[in-house]
């Protein structure tokens, strides 16, 4: 989907991390993401995948390189749907709205557009200890969605969940990707998550992480949930499985 001739959504040159403690978590990374394109990173644990993220959401200041962003519009959705217990599903998901200042009537109607796409029409008076871990994280998605970003970051949003409810958000999540088109960086430990919610895959070396592999993934959009069976699947998953198993040395 992406446009190979656009400018880059999101590029990363050279970027290193160093923790006050000494702690290496990034080497020269280097990768874009382009409008339309959905990035996947996988790597070994503590690799600086979800390093990455901060910095790109401007939360951690890399140590060394740049980090490019087009529009400064960005969603993040972290592996904890972070919801504030005391505030309804509808006031959570107005919640970025009303912090930018956007009137009542303005947040109220976004919120519940973005309540309806997320499938959770219904519960809109519904409290966070009301809800699955499936409907939180639709709630944390609503509530970034309302801001219509350009640009999402998935920091393992779906890792915590049963693999049938992970598996019905990623089909749901690529409907919204080819609805609204953002720009995507995912990061994932799951290979067959990524493999199949991407147009890119690269694969992270063990810290300090840098980039050791990049798999263009030929599957067209829309992807039927059957994709996951297909031997062309299969063996794809195999290739950046063992090139994960290789960047753990």
């Amino acid at each position: 989907m992406g446009d190979v001739g656009a400018a880059p959504a999101l590029s990363f040159d050279g970027v290193s991390m160093v923790f006050p403690d000494g702690t290496h978590a990034l080497r020269e990374t280097t990768f874009d993401v382009r409008a339309g394109e959905f990035v996947t990173v996988v790597g070994p644990s503590g690799c600086g995948k979800s390093t990455l993220l901060r910095i790109a959401s401007g939360l951690t200041k890399s140590t060394g390189g740049s980090v490019d962003i087009a529009d400064g519009n960005v969603g993040y959705v972290f592996q904890d749907a972070t919801l504030l217990q005391w505030r309804t599903v509808q006031k959570n998901v107005e919640l970025l709205a009303e912090l930018e200042g956007i009137d009542k009537v303005e947040r109220s109607r976004r919120a519940a557009e973005n309540i309806a796409l997320v499938g959770l029409d219904g519960f809109e008076k519904k409290y966070p200890k009301q809800l699955s871990g499936g409907m939180k994280m639709r709630c944390s998605l609503a509530r970034s969605l309302v801001m219509d970003p350009k640009i999402f970051l998935f920091d393992e949003p779906f890792g915590a969940l049963d693999e049938i409810t992970r598996e019905k958000l990623n089909d749901e999540l690529l409907s919204l990707f080819q609805r609204k088109g953002f720009a995507a960086l995912f990061i994932t430990h799951s290979i067959y998550e990524a493999v199949f919610l991407s147009t890119r895959v690269l694969v992270m070396s063990a810290r300090p992480g840098q980039i050791v592999g990049d798999f263009k993934i030929p599957f067209a959009y829309p992807r039927s949930p059957e994709l996951r069976f297909g031997a062309e699947f299969a063996e794809l998953a195999g290739q950046v499985s063992h090139a994960l198993r290789g960047a753990h040395v």
